[in-house]
């Protein structure tokens, strides 16, 4: 069995390109508490990689959740990296990029198949140092406070060698602790910080850029790279907005299409608002000129001009992507978004003159005072595009985060969530193809976007008792009543 999972990986790493094998003094597990899809999908995994590897005396290697954790425990077979099939207990560094709430069950899982103990306060310095960061840091990463050693907020592309430098170079656990506390700002140590969280880390090291292309992701033999970080925009419920991130930083198009390598024939061009960029219908109309196919991460609806999208039919995308957010004109006005009406219909008029497979619309449902009427007007206005283009809504519960101006607001409820759904999908049977999340880990996930290191420890016990919806629940239900947690930084705007 152990000989059969090294055998997987070695497939895994056999269609790889980029991959990074090298030796140095100083080793960094670098995991990702999802899937090996997933995980390979996520620029900034991929970003730290290469950043961490730049260092002669330095060597990252990566490891995953397992699609089979049982497989593991089973064959008594301790999680491994990628690179050199180490066990990543061995690595005196564990480094954990974690983007969501609900990857800490995942977080979990990869240290105690390490066999690392979970719990900080469990640990010795004969464990590794478990350093953490990631997009969750940009919200709420209290829940992380019972696993981790210390967290960098924010973008960690400039602090992850001064942290490395001192973890590596003082002694002790407790005395690397001290450093990071006193030398890094954006170093959040929960032992001696608390619920206090400390300032988030901006770079000025941008683009981002992958390091391996493979076919085995769910953005599939892409290579990745950013043509802007951050947004300009004020949405209300987003952990991005411009009051959170300094606001949006461009990477000149020149410098975009210098970094994409001559084996690359498809790019991903990443950001919170890549459709702003200044000159976006330039840089795809010049990678579909190369033969490249194009995806990117975010398509605003007002961006969607006849230019523009030409270009991106152009560049291979198939189905038009873009979000209207809310489900009624007053709900979209609550969250601060420009998506207007001319602008959806626009963008089916486009999907129906270009040729697109589908128009497909991204949604919350569950916002502060949306009632049925919403609902109706969403029903009325997905039908009546879905006579000019092939429509779909993918759907997802609001979840309000720390850092946003819609922080500590209600979860609407299941059952309310799914009595909406049940509205919208009568509503629009056999017009529109109706895709949503789970109401109810939408309700876990609010809990955690909401909570402190109480709830993050309940995550232990939830994963203990068999990780379904209901061990969640029970796990979140024992906890005392408490006031919320404190010490996120404000929000402004």
């Amino acid at each position: 069995m152990a000989h059969d999972l090294r055998q997987q990986v070695r497939l895994l790493l056999d269609e790889e390109v980029g991959t990074l094998h090298r030796d140095a003094p100083d080793r960094v597990a670098l995991v990702y508490p999802s899937p090996y899809r997933v995980g390979m999908s996520s620029l900034g995994f991929q970003a730290m990689y290469r950043e961490i590897n730049s260092n002669p005396s330095r060597v990252a290697e990566r490891s995953f959740l397992p699609d089979d954790p049982e497989a593991y425990r089973t064959s008594r077979t301790p999680l491994f990296t990628f690179e050199s099939e180490r066990p990543v207990g061995n690595y005196p560094v564990v480094a954990l990029s974690v983007a969501y709430e609900i990857e800490l069950a995942g977080l979990i899982e990869v240290l105690e198949l390490s066999g690392i103990p979970p719990l900080a306060e469990d640990r010795d310095d004969s464990h590794p140092f478990i350093l953490a960061g990631g997009p969750l840091t940009f919200s709420n990463p209290l829940p992380l406070a019972p696993y981790v050693d210390a967290v960098l907020l924010g973008e960690a592309d400039e602090t992850i060698h001064p942290a490395l430098d001192i973890i590596f170079g003082t002694s002790s656990r407790d005395e690397a602790l001290t450093a990071l506390r006193r030398e890094i700002p954006s170093a959040w140590i929960p032992s001696a910080d608390g619920e206090e969280l400390r300032e988030l880390g901006m770079s000025s090291r941008i683009p981002a850029t992958g390091q391996i292309i493979t076919p085995n992701t769910e953005l599939r033999d892409m290579f990745l790279i950013e043509g802007e970080r951050g947004c300009s925009r004020g949405c209300q419920y987003c952990v991005m907005r411009r009051t959170t991130n300094g606001g949006m930083r461009i990477v000149p198009a020149e410098t975009v299409l210098a970094l994409i390598p001559d084996h690359a024939k498809r790019v991903g061009l990443v950001g919170a608002a890549i459709s702003d960029h200044p000159k976006i219908t330039h840089i795809v109309n010049t990678l579909a000129d190369q033969g490249r196919q194009v995806g990117l991460s975010s398509l605003r609806p007002d961006k969607l001009k006849e230019e523009f999208v030409t270009a991106l039919r152009r560049a291979g995308q198939s189905t038009l992507t873009t979000a209207m957010d809310g489900a009624s004109e007053r709900m979209r006005k609550l969250v601060d978004r420009r998506a207007k009406l001319e602008h959806l219909v626009r963008a089916a008029e486009h999907v129906r003159k270009h040729r697109f497979k589908r128009l497909k619309l991204y949604l919350i449902l569950g916002l502060p005072g949306e009632t049925d009427e919403d609902i109706d007007e969403l029903i009325e206005f997905s039908t009546g595009l879905s006579k000019i283009a092939p429509l779909s809504l993918g759907i997802a519960p609001f979840v309000s985060k720390r850092r946003t101006p819609l922080d500590n607001q209600p979860f609407a409820g299941i059952k309310l969530v799914d009595k909406r759904l049940t509205r919208l999908r009568r509503g629009v049977k056999g017009r529109v193809d109706i895709r949503s999340t789970s109401s109810r880990w939408a309700w876990i996930e609010y809990v955690l976007a909401q909570g402190g290191a109480a709830e993050g420890r309940a995550v232990l016990d939830a994963v203990h008792a068999g990780g379904k919806f209901r061990d969640w629940k029970n796990a979140f239900d024992a906890l005392p009543e408490r006031p919320r947690a404190k010490g996120v930084l404000p929000v402004v705007g």
